[in-house]
């Protein structure tokens, strides 16, 4: 059987596109769709994606009018936060290691839920 090999873009719609897009990209360092076809756009690491349906009435997401919700890896969580909060974002750290790693919650400026994941590093000693 013939697969997808990975998330070629991710579109959704705002009430401002140009300034989320820019907030996108200041904050969490995603660059936005290229102007032209010489540019490049944003170059994701190899990893592990999760793709999950929720139940019409889960409150993982948070507000349930929204009905998606980003989850980024990324290498360093502490390290993320604290440069979101001192650009005045309010992140909320799940006190909580889990198997596959830590998580902390945060809003894009239109209210749109995203989860930052710091997946667990294995173990190699051993």
């Amino acid at each position: 059987m013939e697969k997808v090999t990975g998330i070629g873009g991710f579109f959704f719609r705002a009430k401002d596109p140009k300034a989320l897009g820019l907030w996108y990209q200041q904050h969490l360092g995603i660059l936005t769709i290229p102007t032209s076809y010489e540019e490049h756009g944003w170059q994701q690491e190899a990893g592990s994606t999760a793709f999950a349906a929720f139940p019409e009435t889960t409150k993982y997401f948070g507000d349930p009018n929204k009905s998606w919700m980003l989850n980024f890896r990324i290498r360093d969580l502490d390290k993320m936060v604290a440069q979101l909060q001192a650009a005045g974002i309010e992140v909320k750290i799940d006190p909580q290691s889990y198997p596959n790693g830590r998580f902390a919650r945060l809003h894009d400026p239109e209210g749109n839920p995203i989860e930052l994941w710091q997946p667990k590093v294995p173990d190699t000693k051993g």
